[in-house]
């Protein structure tokens, strides 16, 4: 057969196909016209598949039937929709699921931190563990200002936005392990510990919270879900319940990456704070204030939109389609 010749006498059809699959708006006439059509190219491509396999009119002629079948059925992707479902339902749900874990890391990294602090305020000989005299004083009185302000705005957002947007992403991936989100968590709690006891000894104490609340609020809180997702991960290992381990381990990393990724988009806001705003010339309390905004914000949506995706019976894994079935333990 001439795939030529065939595709001659078909092509008004096709065409006719293609233009009704386009069209908002179908009257009952058209509508009818529009099934018949779609039967009778699909017919058209299966006998061009058989006899004449000719690949570029095959390629075309599927994607004119490609459209009119999303039309016919009206599975039409909305990349608006999808954006939306996204930031309204599997991410804000990722969170909310972790949320108690969140809250229990949260309570036990400032509890350190305060610990630390506090022991080096009444114990400053213990900063000779940690340097010299002259390097301490430095870093009180230079070092820990000027990390603010040595590079330009945009270069200091973007690399504090990398450095912990990794440090969260590996904080969740090696949370498998147990130990990895305890290492970063215990680092972090207790340097921040040890540059507020360096700063108060040296009568800058002020200038510690100053610097550290309008970004830090949000960024630590960032760095603690990390590690709430992390650990999660590992307790399902621990305690897969009545599932196999490498079924519960799966289903927990499946949802709990998300929050990885979720946490890329949070710690980009708290480097835009650290990289414009904790540098800038604006009131003290003013920063504060939008750091505090930024957290509060954060939380309102997960806790709202979280709570709401909950009652209505959405999940934060896959669904089975995309998964795959799996026997039932009992």
């Amino acid at each position: 057969m001439d795939s030529l010749a065939f595709a001659k006498t078909h092509q008004e059809s096709w065409d006719r196909l293609d233009y009704l699959s386009r069209r908002r708006v179908l009257s009952g006439r058209e509508s009818d016209e529009f099934a018949q059509l779609y039967q009778k190219t699909a017919g058209d491509l299966a006998v061009l598949r058989s006899n004449a396999p000719d690949p570029d009119l095959i390629l075309n002629l599927s994607a004119i039937l490609g459209r009119a079948r999303s039309r016919l059925t009206g599975t039409t992707f909305s990349p608006v929709k999808a954006v939306t479902t996204w930031f309204t339902i599997t991410l804000p749900l990722a969170f909310y699921r972790i949320r108690w874990w969140s809250a229990a890391v949260s309570l036990a990294c400032v509890a350190l931190f305060m610990a630390v602090l506090v022991t080096f305020i009444f114990n400053p000989h213990l900063l000779t563990n940690v340097g010299s005299e002259e390097t301490l004083k430095n870093y009180a009185n230079n070092a820990f200002q000027a990390y603010y302000v040595e590079y330009s705005n945009s270069d200091f957002t973007a690399m504090v936005w990398t450095n912990n947007a990794w440090i969260a992403l590996q904080c969740v991936a090696g949370g498998v392990t147990g130990i990895f989100p305890l290492f970063v968590l215990f680092q972090n709690s207790t340097q921040v510990g040890q540059a507020g006891g360096i700063l108060y000894h040296y009568g800058s104490i002020g200038e510690f919270f100053q610097l550290i609340l309008p970004h830090g609020q949000l960024e630590l809180c960032a760095i603690f879900v990390a590690g709430a997702a992390g650990l999660k991960i590992f307790w399902a290992w621990v305690r897969p319940g009545r599932r196999p381990r490498s079924e519960a381990l799966a289903a927990e990393g499946r949802q709990t990456m998300l929050v990885g990724f979720g946490l890329i988009i949070v710690l980009f806001i708290s480097g835009l704070i650290e990289g414009f705003v904790t540098p800038s010339h604006l009131p003290w309390g003013l920063k504060i204030a939008i750091g505090s905004l930024a957290l509060i914000g954060f939380w309102a949506w997960v806790l709202y939109f979280g709570r709401r995706a909950t009652k209505r019976g959405f999940s934060a894994d896959q669904s089975v389609k995309d998964v795959g079935w799996s026997i039932a333990y009992s």
